[in-house]
């Protein structure tokens, strides 16, 4: 069975944890407690790697129709985030194209969801570096929108930046319909996805 490498960016550590950019550490993290699948560091990963499954009745149940998942999330920051994801698709045999990425996106407003599969890095260094070490840009994304900082702030100011408090009920709702669009795109494809989750 194929695995699907299903990776959520952000920079570790608790320093980044609530951070805008680590929107995919979060996914990733409610996919896990989903499964009730437990993170690891393997030896040599460069990542916490989580092993499931997902069947039409959620993630980590088992079935005939069952898609082999491993969740990662990096051990290295942002822009080096390629170096995990190689390894993992050597590791795990998975070619770029059952390679699904969920990360912030600051021209989507908060709220919006895009998914696509290929297409650049709309310079997203996370999104650079694994282009870089796979030599393709043809993998899924999940775009979850973060929009643009207020008056002046420096994108790369905002985006290390955590959501307000007031915001957080909202997240939560914006992280569990990631998490739905994640698990719609491996079970039905990306068509009938998008059309119930772009935004």
């Amino acid at each position: 069975m194929a695995a699907w490498l299903v990776v959520g960016l952000g920079n570790p550590g608790p320093t980044y944890a609530s951070h805008r950019h680590n929107v995919g550490f979060m996914v990733a993290d409610e996919l896990a407690r989903r499964a009730r699948a437990a993170f690891a560091a393997p030896k040599g990963m460069r990542a916490e790697v989580s092993e499931t499954r997902l069947t039409a009745l959620g993630m980590g149940t088992v079935g005939t129709d069952a898609h082999r998942i491993v969740l990662l999330k990096p051990r290295t920051f942002m822009n080096d985030s390629g170096a995990a994801v190689g390894k993992a698709c050597a590791y795990y045999g998975v070619d770029p194209s059952g390679v699904l990425v969920v990360h912030d996106e600051l021209d989507l407003d908060f709220g919006q969801l895009r998914l696509k599969f290929g297409g650049g890095d709309n310079g997203h260094n996370g999104l650079k570096s694994i282009r870089s070490v796979l030599g393709t840009g043809d993998f899924y994304r999940v775009r979850f929108g973060i929009g643009r900082p207020p008056g002046r702030q420096a994108p790369s100011d905002f985006v290390l930046t955590a959501f307000p408090a007031a915001m957080r009920t909202d997240v939560q709702l914006e992280i569990g319909r990631s998490a739905d669009a994640v698990e719609t795109l491996i079970l039905r494809g990306l068509e009938p996805a998008q059309n119930m989750f772009n935004s």
